[in-house]
C-alpha cells in the first residue's frame, strides 16, 4: 500500500513556495522503493537537490564525524502529526515520520576528488543543495512504522541524478583534498545491519531509533531560506513539535569546535555524539564499563584511571582509558588516532582519522589534574 501525504499549507513548506515548480509531494511507502525519488523527500531538479513539500531541514550543535562529509538533515511528518518534546532524549516522533540524512562533499578539482572544507552558504540552493558545488554520496532514511523504525541506505549515481537502495551497503573510492595533502580513502556506506548496529542504542531491546535529534542538540539557530530561526521554535511553528519550552530555557549541547566554550564541555559533547550511542549504561558497549554519554559522572565510568575490560591491540600498551594530564598515554586517544579496523574507535562510520576531534580530546585530557594509582 502506498499513501500520498502532503503537509498541505505553504506556511509549513521550507523549500521555496514561489516559482514555476511547486515542491514535490511526499509519498510514504510501506515497502522499500528502489529509487529515492519515489519518496519525494529529496529530489534532483533545476540543478539542485530540492526538498519535498513539508520537508524541514535541521542541523545539530555537535554532529557525528563521518570522514569530513557534510550532511543535509531533514524531517517530515504526516499532516496533523507532531513529535512530543522530551528533555533528555530524542524527540518522540509520531508514526509516519521520515528522517533523512544526505552525505555530500564540496567538489574537488577533478572527478573522484572531494574537498575538506567547512560548510558554506554557497552550497545551498534554498533549503537544498547546488549540484554544481557538491558531490552527493548517499542518503539514509529512518522511517517510523507502527512497529518501530526502519533504516534504508540509498547511494547516489555518478550522474548525480538518482539514488538507489543498497541494502548491502557500498564502497566509494574518493580522494580528499586537504591543502597540499590529498588522501585516498574508502568511503563506506553502511549496510542495513550496520545501520542497526549504531541505531540500536539499547543492547537489551535492540530497537532502532534516531540518535541525533535530541533537544540539547537541536537547540540552535538555522539559516533557513526564509530567514534564520531557532530550530525548536521552527518545528513548533510548523506543527512538527509539541510540549517544547521556549528555546532560551531549553538545554543546548556545546558546539565541539567553538573555543569560546570550556574544553571539558566541548569534549563531553563530542564524546556524547560520536561514542555514546554504544558507550552508555544500556548500550552495545555496556560491558566495557565506559560511559561516554554527556550525563555520565566524571570518574572511572568516563575512563579516568580505568583499566580496559578487554582491549587487545586496542590498548596500545597503555594502562588506562584516560590518564589525567597524559593524553599520549591514554587508550581513548590512541584508539581515536588509529584507522586500523581492530583498533580504531568508533568501529563504524569512518575510514579517516578525525584530526581536529582527536586534538580536542587531547587538550581535554592534558587539562585534567590528578594521577592514577599504580
Amino acid at each position: 500500500m502506498i499513501r500520498a501525504l502532503s503537509a498541505g499549507v505553504c506556511a509549513l513548506v521550507l523549500a521555496a513556495c514561489g516559482g514555476e515548480n511547486p515542491p514535490q509531494t511526499v509519498t510514504l511507502h510501506d515497502d522499500n522503493p528502489v529509487n529515492l525519488s519515489d519518496w519525494g523527500l529529496v529530489t534532483v531538479a533545476n540543478g539542485a537537490l530540492e526538498l519535498g513539500d513539508g520537508v524541514t531541514p535541521y542541523d545539530l550543535n555537535t554532529p557525528l564525524f563521518t570522514d569530513y562529509a557534510h550532511k543535509l538533515r531533514t524531517v517530515w511528518m504526516p499532516e496533523g502529526a507532531s513529535a512530543q518534546y522530551r528533555e533528555g532524549d530524542v524527540l518522540d516522533f509520531p508514526v509516519g515520520t521520515v528522517i533523512t540524512k544526505t552525505f555530500y562533499y564540496p567538489r574537488g578539482t577533478a572527478p573522484g576528488r572531494v574537498a575538506k572544507a567547512p560548510e558554506t552558504a554557497s552550497e545551498r540552493a534554498g533549503n537544498g543543495l547546488k549540484l554544481d558545488q557538491v558531490r552527493l554520496i548517499e542518503t539514509r532514511l529512518l522511517i517510523r512504522d507502527e512497529d518501530g523504525w526502519r533504516a534504508l541506505p540509498y547511494v547516489w549515481n555518478a550522474e548525480q541524478s538518482e539514488a538507489t537502495l543498497q541494502r548491502g551497503g557500498a564502497v566509494k573510492r574518493l580522494t580528499l583534498e586537504d591543502g597540499d595533502q590529498p588522501r585516498d580513502f574508502a568511503y563506506i556506506v553502511p549496510d542495513a545491519n550496520q545501520c542497526k548496529g549504531c541505531h540500536a542504542t539499547n543492547n537489551t531491546t535492540r530497537e532502532i531509533r534516531p540518535i541525533g535529534p535530541k533537544p540539547r542538540n537541536l537547540n540552535k539557530t538555522y539559516a533557513y531560506a526564509e530567514g534564520a530561526q531557532n530550530q525548536i521554535a521552527k518545528l513548533v511553528e510548523a506543527g512538527y513539535l509539541i510540549g517544547a519550552p521556549a528555546a532560551e530555557t531549553a538545554p543546548a549541547l556545546p558546539v565541539w569546535d567553538d573555543e569560546s566554550a570550556p574544553v571539558t564541555a566541548r569534549a563531553r559533547a563530542y564524546l556524547d555524539v560520536n561514542c555514546a550511542h554504544c558507550h552508555n549504561p544500556a548500550g552495545p558497549a555496556d560491558t566495557s564499563g565506559l560511559h561516554l554519554n554527556v550525563e555520565a559522572e566524571e570518574g572511572a565510568h568516563l575512563g579516568v584511571c580505568k583499566p580496559p575490560i578487554a582491549a587487545g591491540r586496542g590498548s596500545g600498551g597503555h594502562t588506562y582509558g584516560v590518564t589525567p594530564g597524559a593524553p599520549d598515554e591514554s587508550i581513548l586517544l590512541f584508539r581515536m588516532r588509529s584507522d586500523a579496523p581492530d583498533i580504531m574507535m568508533p568501529e563504524l562510520g569512518r575510514s579517516l582519522i578525525h584530526e581536529e576531534g582527536a586534538d580536542l580530546i587531547k587538550a581535554w585530557i592534558a587539562w585534567m589534574d590528578g594521577a592514577c594509582r599504580s
